[in-house]
């Protein structure tokens, strides 16, 4: 009797797999293939010949990799002067002092000497960028910065050139989309090296104009006094800000920072 009990057990449960596999109104529930995937343990083998291994499953090929988008061209941050000992600290040269001041607020070193300038790399958020001092002489500040922009490919609307502003008022600062030299030496020599085009960012920073009869280009030469310093501190902290806003939210929002009423009255 158990004999007899155990086939008639072992053909039902036959019977029953005949009919899943050939009765045409079976279906497998969704939520069975739900819980038939939750179960990585669980495999039932199938055959070669299964429907569910069909030559055209076998040529699927995988999926095709992504484009990746070509490496973001670093911002270039041109700091005007002229180099040797005898010109630091003087009115001609408060672009080398802005960048070494972004320099240092920013954890950027500029240790490596090419195309003519002192450089440092690094980022400003996770924004690229470049500082440069050119070594020419302002005069000739183009020979260098025409060298970087060719070399690297950077787009003229990420070129800052900061530089002395005799126009403006001591320690104000002035961020420009573009327009021309104004009589600076230098930025006529970087205008040249990029074919005349004028169509790049400047932060000009204001040194006055000499009283009375001083020659401008003694002016120009002259050392900032210890309460100038003090000012330009200020000036330079307001400038770390406007360069920031400027790579990571845009011109408009730094222009906007640094021409403000507001921001000028500030640094007054």
């Amino acid at each position: 009797m158990k004999l007899s009990s155990s086939i008639f057990t072992f053909r039902f449960l036959n019977f029953n797999s005949l009919f899943i596999k050939s009765h045409p109104s079976f279906k497998i529930s969704a939520a069975t293939k739900r819980t038939m995937t939750q179960f990585p343990n669980f495999s039932t083998k199938i055959s070669n010949s299964s429907p569910a291994n069909t030559a055209e499953d076998s040529q699927v090929s995988p999926p095709e990799p992504r484009p990746q988008s070509p490496p973001r061209k670093p911002w270039l941050i041109v700091g005007l002067g002229n180099p040797g000992k005898k010109f630091n600290g003087t009115r001609h040269n408060v672009g080398f002092m802005m960048v070494d001041a972004i320099a240092e607020a920013e954890g950027i070193s500029i240790n490596t000497v090419n195309f003519k300038a002192q450089i440092g790399k690094g980022f400003i958020g996770n924004v690229p960028v470049m500082l440069a001092k050119p070594q020419t002489f302002m005069n000739s500040s183009g020979e260098s910065v025409g060298a970087i922009v060719s070399y690297y490919k950077i787009p003229l609307k990420q070129v800052l050139v900061i530089f002395d502003d005799l126009d403006l008022p001591f320690a104000k600062l002035r961020l420009l989309p573009k327009g021309g030299h104004g009589g600076h030496n230098g930025m006529r020599s970087i205008i040249d090296s990029f074919e005349g085009s004028r169509n790049f960012p400047r932060l000009r920073i204001g040194i006055g104009r000499p009283q009375g009869r001083m020659d401008t280009i003694n002016f120009v030469l002259r050392a900032f006094n210890k309460q100038e310093r003090e000012e330009l501190e200020f000036t330079f902290h307001n400038g770390i800000a406007a360069v920031r806003i400027l790579l990571l939210e845009g011109f408009d929002k730094s222009a906007t920072y640094v021409n403000s009423t507001k921001a000028m009255e500030q640094l007054g």
